[in-house]
């Protein structure tokens, strides 16, 4: 090459700059946790849903108590015990609840009682039998009926189903679960809220039990 030769630097274009100044594009990066959590959110819906089947303080009590009985998940043996303790109280809370019912008598009073096959036994009623008689009437159509005992079964299930789904008490039951357990234990209020809101819409209960508040009282 001859070093006497006049050398011209032709500049590079606008478009060549701009498209040298842009960075590789990213590569793909991986979902985020918030997208993975999405998974579980029709179970955590369908568990709020089940939620309102079942009577109001039983599940507060089961709430508040389900992360100190259950240590948060990290269970020694006799957390396990106050764990099972808790959830076969709490069911039997929902079979007994079951049985209940609220009404107004004829003097305009809220009561409350418990379905008998006789009939029906008010707790918060202490007058005489004349009294009694004035104020209520018919209590036999409020006795223990078949439909009382499937109700009754469908919430201990319903109860079930929510209190297995919770993670604290997965982790104190099942601590050496496999995938698939748990997987079954996540999708079971699922299958527990469907069955059950079949159940209760083809064979709707009269009762208004105590303890479940959207429910307002038979009047006399």
């Amino acid at each position: 090459m001859d070093p006497n030769a006049v050398q011209i630097q032709i500049p590079a274009s606008a478009s060549q700059q701009e498209s040298s100044s842009i960075p590789d594009a990213p590569a793909t990066k991986p979902l985020p946790a918030a997208a993975t959590k999405a998974a579980a959110r029709p179970a955590l819906s369908s568990a709020s849903d089940l939620l309102k089947l079942l009577p109001t303080g039983t599940v507060l009590a089961f709430q508040a108590l389900a992360p100190s009985f259950s240590n948060h998940g990290v269970c020694h043996v006799v957390n396990r015990y106050l764990v099972l303790s808790l959830v076969g109280a709490c069911a039997a809370s929902c079979v007994l609840l079951s049985f209940t019912d609220s009404f107004i008598g004829r003097d305009g009073k809220l009561y409350h009682g418990a379905a008998t096959f006789g009939g029906f036994y008010p707790f918060n009623f202490t007058g005489t039998r004349e009294e009694r008689e004035a104020t209520f009437k018919e209590l036999y159509r409020l006795r223990i009926t078949a439909m009382d005992f499937v109700h009754a079964f469908f919430s201990a299930l319903v109860f079930l189903a929510v209190a297995l789904a919770d993670a604290s008490i997965q982790g104190c039951l099942f601590p050496d679960a496999g995938p698939d357990v748990r997987e079954l234990l996540v999708i079971l209020p699922l299958g527990a809220g469907f069955l059950s809101s079949m159940v209760f819409m083809i064979f709707p209960t009269t009762r208004k039990s105590v303890g479940y508040a959207d429910m307002a009282p038979h009047a006399q």
